[in-house]
């Protein structure tokens, strides 16, 4: 097309964090469903115990590449960065509102990063995804003793004389029973919490992904190319652009 530009935005960390998150949720998403539903669809005990492992071993993968981003926050590009991926900043909600207005108009202000109304809508997920993270490493120590809590849980409910590194998961005859039953109660709200937030994150995700095409259709920027390529097309300059 005459009169576009090409602009480099995304730069290859940021890139690979986004699909490398995208994947690592579609898979945590995946395992995290069977196991909640592993009665009605015939899972037993020992492949349950396997998708545990699954989802946990996926859910380290998804942990490290979320540290990363956070720290190339601070390292990366101008568009990486916290200052223009987070809704702060002198201005931003009058920003944010000529953005909606101009969108709602069908001639939205163009941004080669993330636009007022994305860096809203990714906050959210960058906050509800964390929390994921959080929970999850509560949660695998207390499941299946992985790290780097399992170790204290073996520790907590180990009966007198029991070795806490001999306890497997699963083999509940081992465990002292008050030890155990102090342990789930702390576990269920945090548990509580990792399942809800999911659902959230599930019910999120599809937004964001329509809110992705739709955004794209109206500025005809290339926005889902450029996570793939890391450039976008403006006939116009974008008003966040540096070139």
């Amino acid at each position: 097309m005459s009169g576009l530009q090409s602009y480099s935005v995304w730069d290859r960390t940021t890139r690979i964090f986004h699909w490398l998150n995208a994947i690592c949720i579609l898979l945590l998403i995946m395992f995290g469903v069977m196991i909640l539903n592993h009665n009605a669809i015939g899972i037993d005990s020992s492949e349950e115990l396997i998708l545990k492992k699954l989802h946990a071993w996926v859910g380290y993968v998804f942990i490290i590449n979320l540290i990363w981003r956070y720290v190339w926050g601070f390292i990366g590009n101008r568009y990486a960065r916290w200052g223009a991926v987070l809704p702060v900043g002198k201005g931003y909600i009058s920003s944010l509102k000529e953005y909606l207005a101009g969108f709602k108009a069908g001639n939205p202000v163009h941004y080669l990063g993330h636009n007022p109304a994305a860096r809203l809508s990714v906050s959210i997920l960058f906050l509800l995804i964390t929390v994921q993270a959080m929970t999850g490493l509560v949660i695998a120590g207390t499941d299946i003793f992985y790290p780097p809590f399992g170790g204290y849980i073996q520790e907590w409910i180990a009966p007198v004389g029991v070795n806490p590194a001999d306890l497997v998961p699963g083999t509940r005859d081992l465990y002292d029973p008050d030890a155990y039953a102090e342990m789930r109660a702390f576990r269920s709200p945090i548990l509580t919490v990792h399942e809800y937030n999911s659902f959230l994150i599930m019910f999120l995700v599809p937004l964001h992904i329509i809110g992705v095409i739709v955004t794209d259709i109206k500025e005809g920027s290339g926005l889902i190319s450029a996570m793939f390529t890391g450039k976008k097309m403006f006939a116009s300059k974008p008003v966040d652009s540096e070139e």
